[in-house]
């Protein structure tokens, strides 16, 4: 069996005895950097829910690959610009990363060109950092409200990036309570380091990328 499966079965197995949900948990395979021929055998395998960061990258590898395996869902996991969302919206099936309303409106008229809805998490800046991009917590309803009346964007969901400082369950926690504030389904949050502790507190897309493919050349 390919290393990368063997990878994701020890972790759907750690999840299932840790979790009485484990059904409602989809682990996206975040395939950034890898080739077609590390992508395929988990393909093969039966799993269908897979990120990339750039959206050049995804579209020169995944154009085939989708048209091959219709049951695919790719999910943009990285920093989104709006000249980029006319490539997005016909290839992805999700965005993490809506982080302003610009960009908002840009997903929306390329959605009513192509004739397509995503499923779509709000990205928020949960640590108040500088350098990151994000929905402030205490703009959020505000926010969600333009988004699903006035611009009717299929929001599922909320997304986050703590920062690297050891204190991610108190973040995600605070995710969990804005999931509840403003009622949507899901949340992603949770990478290869810190994935239990985000799905200990209702994460249901976790991101997980060199805990299945190996560490990045």
């Amino acid at each position: 069996m390919h290393n990368s499966i063997n990878n994701l079965v020890s972790i759907e197995a750690e999840l299932k005895t840790k979790l009485h949900n484990f059904d409602k948990i989809k682990i996206i395979a975040v395939s950034k950097t890898f080739a077609p021929d590390k992508i395929l055998p988990l393909i093969n395998h039966g799993h269908i829910h897979f990120g990339e960061n750039k959206v050049q990258e995804a579209v020169e590898k995944w154009t085939s690959i989708k048209r091959d395996f219709s049951k695919i869902k790719l999910h943009m996991i990285g920093k989104l610009q709006t000249n980029k969302v006319k490539f997005v919206v016909p290839l992805f099936d999700f965005i993490h990363s809506l982080d302003n309303l610009k960009l908002a409106k840009k997903i929306s008229e390329e959605q009513i060109k192509y004739k397509k809805k995503l499923k779509i998490f709000i990205q928020i800046n949960i640590a108040n950092e500088k350098q990151k991009s994000g929905i402030q917590p205490n703009e959020l309803a505000d926010f969600y409200k333009i988004c699903v009346t006035e611009l009717n964007l299929d929001i599922v969901g909320l997304m986050c990036i703590p920062p690297i400082d050891n204190k991610n369950n108190i973040y995600f926690s605070e995710m969990k309570k804005l999931k509840l504030k403003i009622d949507v389904k899901d949340l992603s949050m949770g990478m290869s380091q810190d994935y239990l502790e985000a799905v200990n507190n209702d994460a249901t897309y976790i991101r997980i990328g060199s805990k299945i493919f190996g560490s990045r050349i």
